[in-house]
């Protein structure tokens, strides 16, 4: 009997701790805040920028800048729009171009993004740096992040908020959280699950629409991608995704749609 109350109180806590994805409308599981969260992940943040040789004054880097600024303006309207906008509370952008070899670029939770320029060279222009930022942005939005450190706070018995599991066991809480957001040397490479990445495909995809970024030109960036891994070893970028043919299918799919919000948008 004590473990069907159990059972039924650990249920009715992952049921009350769900939230919605905008634009998807998937349920995801919710255990934690953006105010305990987005603090550490700001400082980590600020940790990689000291480790790193930042180019965000350089042209490239203005144009990053500028690119992120503009879907940063386009989400924060639609949320506003469809009366979502808690989803951003506690957000600050930040968008920076970091030197490096690797084909990638991330978005830690709170709108802390960073491209390395070793992925410029396939995103070709503005509208290819608009597909990979809305992408990364829409982790953030979908708060992918905080889902997989409540799915392994779940799984390792913490329930409740960050605080609640730190008292419980601190050491665990904090490698959980830390692999959440891609502490020490994993920032950026997150092991999202195929459906978040897919997930965050469809959500840039509307989200660089609105911005006013032609969204076909989102499966030619991933025919570049795919070009540039074959007969090597995948980029970053491409490590822990879907394979480009799969996700190439799905934007298609829902071309239609951002066709709409970008035509919707144009001056």
């Amino acid at each position: 009997m004590y473990k069907k109350i159990i059972a039924l109180l650990f249920t009715g806590l992952i049921a009350y701790s769900c939230a919605t994805v905008p634009l998807s409308g998937r349920r995801q599981l919710n255990l934690v805040s953006n105010a305990e969260v987005l603090p550490l992940s700001y400082d980590q943040y600020d940790q990689v920028l000291g480790d790193s040789k930042v180019l965000t004054n350089s042209t490239k880097g203005k144009q990053v800048v500028n690119v992120g600024r503009k879907i940063a303006a386009a989400v924060e309207k639609y949320l506003e729009d469809n009366g979502q906008s808690e989803i951003t509370e506690g957000f600050s952008w930040e968008f920076n171009l970091l030197e490096s070899e690797q084909v990638n670029a991330w978005c830690m939770p709170g709108g802390k993004v960073a491209f390395y320029t070793g992925i410029l060279p396939i995103c070709e222009d503005e509208t290819g740096i608009a597909v990979v930022m809305g992408h990364e942005v829409a982790h953030a939005i979908a708060n992918h992040a905080r889902e997989r450190m409540s799915q392994g706070m779940v799984a390792n018995g913490l329930l409740g908020g960050i605080q609640a599991a730190m008292g419980e066991n601190p050491t665990l809480t904090q490698t959980i959280f830390l692999q959440a957001i891609g502490y020490g040397g994993q920032v950026g490479m997150l092991k999202f699950s195929r459906d978040q990445e897919l997930e965050a495909d469809q959500l840039g995809l509307i989200f660089m629409a609105i911005a006013g970024y032609n969204p076909r030109e989102a499966p030619a960036f991933w025919e570049r991608m795919n070009a540039q891994a074959e007969g090597t070893r995948p980029p970053e970028f491409l490590s822990t995704h879907p394979g480009p043919e799969r996700r190439i299918d799905q934007l298609n799919d829902q071309m239609e749609k951002a066709m709409e919000y970008y035509n919707k948008n144009q001056p």
